[in-house]
């Protein structure tokens, strides 16, 4: 039986930004449970206030708005009276809180729950602009959560010596949604024109992609066409490289992404080596394979394994690694080679699904409740076991 009740999901992403873990884990519950999505503050009010809107998933998706310029403790408080606000507002009771962000501790620890759990998708202390206070905050959440998931195995060894509940989720996808790029779909405009081989990337662009590499491989390849999608946050834009053959076309919608991979011929990850790129598990993997690409990425822990040792993605770190692993993906189109890729891959895709993973995060969070309420029966049991007896 799936969960009921009320969640309140608090989130470092807002829920219109990249299409990615939250969205599809959170659009997955709100199918059994009303959903509160609690994005992170915008400062542009004159007086503290919540937008919340219901969109197309059913997700309630909550915006607080405070005023320019407030500070860091007065900002939580503010956060918190509308958290309460809402929560009167909505007549929420005993709700699932459900954090991205160990910094919601802030406005959201005394809230009473029926579980506590820390969906832990990124080692979030790592990335650039980082509170400094996250490290401490997440020690904190451990303390209260009732289950860890992780995004990622190697996130999941990292984690797991701190809570006694922590569980391997790494990314899944939606095959279905990105299989309709092997139909042939019809070229988005901007890429049209665009000459072939096209090399594509999507996801987000900041300080966790080597834009030297990038650079390098435009460079070697001056009749290859590369393709980036996604928005460009934390570095200045004006750092990226430009050349005639490295074309940044922004930000796409989700439901738009298999009619430009649909035109690629590589998909590639050129990810840097660095603290940001430590524990990523990225989601784009498997995207990238479900539109039945071949896949060259740099040496990321969780690309390698499994899915560089099981011959799903090329791994190359150096430029004259990385253009090689992209002309082999090139070569091997219409072999045996990519016929036996082929089969590896159907193999790996018929069992990953985000609704197999909800399912097992569903279970495993019905079991997290439990486990209090036995706790919370045991304590009465204690107390009254202690009681003292009444005299007459």
């Amino acid at each position: 039986m799936p969960m009921s009740g009320d969640v309140l999901c608090l989130s470092h992403l807002r829920w219109g930004f990249v299409y990615q873990r939250p969205n599809h884990v959170m659009a997955r519950c709100a199918r059994t449970r009303r959903v509160f999505f609690v994005e992170e503050p915008i400062f542009d009010a004159s007086t503290p206030h919540l937008d919340v809107t219901a969109n197309d998933e059913d997700v309630h998706v909550v915006v607080p708005h405070l005023p320019h310029g407030t500070p860091f403790d007065l900002a939580e408080g503010m956060q918190r009276l509308l958290l309460d606000g809402l929560v009167e507002r909505a007549r929420i009771r005993d709700p699932l809180l459900w954090f991205y962000t160990p910094m919601a501790l802030g406005y959201a620890r005394d809230l009473h729950a029926s579980a506590v759990v820390y969906d832990c998708m990124d080692e979030l202390s790592h990335f650039r602009g980082a509170p400094p206070a996250l490290v401490t905050r997440e020690r904190e959440l451990f303390e209260i959560a009732d289950v860890v998931f992780t995004g990622g195995q190697s996130l999941y060894e990292a984690k797991r010596p701190h809570h006694p509940h922590v569980y391997a989720f790494p990314s899944s996808v939606d095959a279905a949604h990105f299989g309709r790029a092997r139909e042939g779909m019809p070229e988005p405009q901007d890429q049209r024109a665009l000459p072939r081989p096209r090399i594509g990337f999507f996801g987000v662009v900041d300080e966790r992609m080597d834009v030297d590499l990038l650079a390098a491989l435009a460079e070697a390849r001056p009749d290859y066409s590369f393709v980036i999608i996604g928005p460009v946050v934390k570095i200045d834009p004006a750092t990226l490289p430009r050349r005639p053959n490295l074309h940044f076309f922004g930000s796409k919608q989700y439901s738009e992404l298999p009619s430009y991979i649909s035109g690629w011929d590589v998909a590639i990850m050129p990810f840097a080596k660095n603290d940001a790129t430590k524990f990523i598990s990225p989601t784009k993997t498997l995207e990238y394979l479900a539109a039945g690409k071949p896949v060259v990425s740099t040496s990321i822990r969780d690309v390698v394994r499994p899915y560089g040792e099981r011959g799903l993605a090329r791994i190359a770190d150096t430029p004259h690694a990385f253009v090689a692993a992209i002309d082999e993906a090139l070569a091997v189109s219409g072999t045996a080679a990519e016929a036996a890729l082929h089969l590896a891959r159907e193999e790996l895709l018929a069992k990953t699904s985000w609704c197999a993973t909800w399912e097992r995060m569903d279970t495993l969070v019905r079991d997290a409740i439990a486990r209090r309420e036995e706790g919370h029966a045991a304590k009465r049991s204690e107390r009254k076991e202690e009681a003292p007896c009444s005299t007459i």
